[in-house]
């Protein structure tokens, strides 16, 4: 790290520390930083990192990610320890602007004020970017900011993690990560009717856009309980399981951004954690092994023959996975959604993370099928793997397309 950067990682600390503790703090910062997945939020698509101008269309508007740069004009670069904090731990920036609740400050609350300084730190050792991201388009009354205090009051209890003394260290470190920076929950739990997370029912799974994020909760059937700790520790980290699922969409955002950069240990005590926490029996449960090798019904015979055209070379009929378990689709609960939601947000984007290995690779089908050819070849591959019975339409797969996360 040269002087300057040094200089300015110092001064957001208000310490004076040597040179090799200046850079242990900025190192834990980044640490922090892609542990609380700040990069996925604040990264346009072609960007340059942290320089916001992410849309999120929520149900009253669309919301742009802020500038997190130390740029003074458009990011960070005035903001104080208290201002920095403050916003994390009470979702109040500088000058009291309040924050919605797309920012994550309900989980990130439960976060010290030392690491929170840490992550700061480590963003002001970055170089500046003058970029202001959009203006949010929101109407009234959601646009009158002054109104998240009540909202706050309701639903943010600001207050730090404390560990259970009845559990392990590596426990109490699991929850850590998922209740405060790894902020799980808040795509995993349903949200209520002011979009705070239901609380009655954590880590159930929720819909994101056209992307359904499951139930991670203990349950055996729903959740990820019966899951061996290590295929939980191989998704997490590698963003694949053979057998019981690959990451795609926003986990996949997760995997490449946050969680493959966590220690091994860090990804032992999530999984702990994850396979602990109270059962929710609800959602979609992973099917049974086994393939519906019947005759087809009239009418699926087009997508049979398109699953035997451009999917068996690497999934195979027997849905094994060709050359790779990471192909396997039998006992995934993408082919036992109902609404088969994934399965068609995945044929619509493919699996393309920059980081990913070969096997991981998938291409979208987006532009070369239609409506009709992606519900039929849908269809087909959640009566043969799945147990749901269930069938796409064209309008399924049109009103995906048109839906995003962000």
């Amino acid at each position: 790290m040269n002087p300057l950067k040094y200089a300015l990682a110092l001064a957001t600390t208000g310490l004076c520390l040597s040179a090799a503790a200046a850079d242990d703090l900025v190192s834990q910062g980044e640490y922090l930083t892609r542990a609380a997945d700040c990069t996925a939020c604040h990264t346009v698509a072609g960007g340059k990192p942290f320089a916001g101008g992410l849309p999120f269309k929520l149900p009253f508007g669309t919301l742009y990610s802020p500038n997190i740069t130390p740029d003074v004009d458009t990011g960070i670069g005035a903001w104080s320890d208290d201002d920095f904090v403050s916003a994390l731990q009470k979702g109040v920036g500088k000058d009291g602007k309040h924050y919605y609740p797309a920012f994550p400050y309900t989980s990130y609350t439960l976060m010290p004020r030392e690491e929170i300084l840490a992550i700061k730190a480590y963003l002001f050792s970055l170089a500046p970017v003058k970029q202001a991201p959009p203006e949010n388009d929101i109407g009234f009354p959601f646009n009158q900011r002054w109104g998240m205090a009540f909202w706050n009051a309701l639903f943010l209890d600001d207050q730090r993690f404390q560990p259970n003394p009845q559990q392990s260290a590596e426990w109490n470190r699991g929850a850590y990560l998922v209740q405060g920076p790894g902020h799980c929950g808040e795509c995993h739990t349903p949200r209520n009717l002011f979009q705070a997370v239901d609380k009655d029912r954590p880590l159930a799974g929720t819909l994101l856009g056209n992307w359904q994020a499951y139930n991670i909760s203990g349950d055996s059937r729903y959740g990820i309980g019966a899951w061996p700790q290590e295929a939980l520790v191989s998704y997490l980290g590698k963003g694949y399981a053979p057998g019981y699922g690959m990451a795609g969409g926003p986990m996949a955002d997760a995997v490449e951004h946050s969680l493959r950069y966590l220690q091994p240990s860090d990804l032992q005590a999530i999984a702990l954690y994850l396979k602990s926490t109270p059962a929710q029996a609800e959602g979609i449960a992973r099917p049974q092994a086994e393939i519906n090798d019947g005759p087809l019904k009239p009418g699926d015979e087009l997508g049979r023959k398109l699953f035997v055209d451009a999917c068996a070379a690497c999934h195979r009929l027997d849905g094994q996975g060709n050359q790779t378990g990471v192909a396997t689709l039998l006992g995934i609960k993408t082919v036992n959604d109902p609404q088969g939601t994934n399965l068609i947000a995945v044929l619509l984007g493919g699996h393309q993370r920059p980081n990913a290995s070969v096997a991981q690779q998938m291409p979208d089908f987006a532009r070369g099928y239609s409506d009709k050819e992606l519900a039929a070849v849908s269809t087909f591959v959640l009566q043969r793997f799945g147990q749901s019975g269930a069938r796409v339409t064209p309008l399924q797969v049109k009103q995906s397309r048109s839906q995003s996360l962000h």
